[in-house]
């Protein structure tokens, strides 16, 4: 079966998450060095994250703040293999089941079969880094319900 191919995959850049190893220490810098507000806050223990959403301006578009509940999570992999720093990119879809069905027909491997709970109930899943560039892609459809 052949997905119909939307105008466009990725309709906005959602996120740039930030791994960190103190999530109140990173709110606290973003905050007063460059007065950005928090715009959601959740511990998401699927993920083995706490988190913050920042909201960058009025854009809609936010840093995602990554602290990790445990050495052993990803997140926290991460902090010991390459410390702090950016640790992800995440496009907005509309449709994350027919995004991810078109990039797998492209041939681009994604690390979960289906899509599971991101921030604030959205849906979310991964392109594997080797596929794209050396970066860690996240493809986030929002949950129509939920504001970050």
């Amino acid at each position: 079966m052949t997905v119909e191919i939307p105008e466009h995959l990725f309709i906005a850049i959602d996120h740039v998450g930030i791994a960190v190893p103190d999530l109140d220490e990173a709110i606290a810098f973003y905050s007063e060095k460059f007065g950005m507000k928090v715009a959601h806050e959740e511990t998401n223990e699927e993920q083995g994250v706490r988190e913050a959403m920042v909201a960058v301006g009025d854009t809609g578009s936010h840093i995602q703040l990554l602290a990790p509940l445990s050495p052993d999570t990803t997140i926290g992999k991460f902090l010991a293999k390459s410390g702090p720093g950016l640790q992800q990119l995440a496009y907005r879809v509309t449709d994350i089941d027919a995004v991810c069905e078109i990039l797998r027909e492209r041939g681009l491997r994604l690390l979960y079969p289906e899509p599971k709970r991101g921030t604030s109930n959205s849906r979310v899943n991964f392109i594997h880094p080797k596929d794209a560039g050396g970066v860690l892609v996240e493809l986030v459809e929002p949950n129509p319900d939920a504001h970050h």
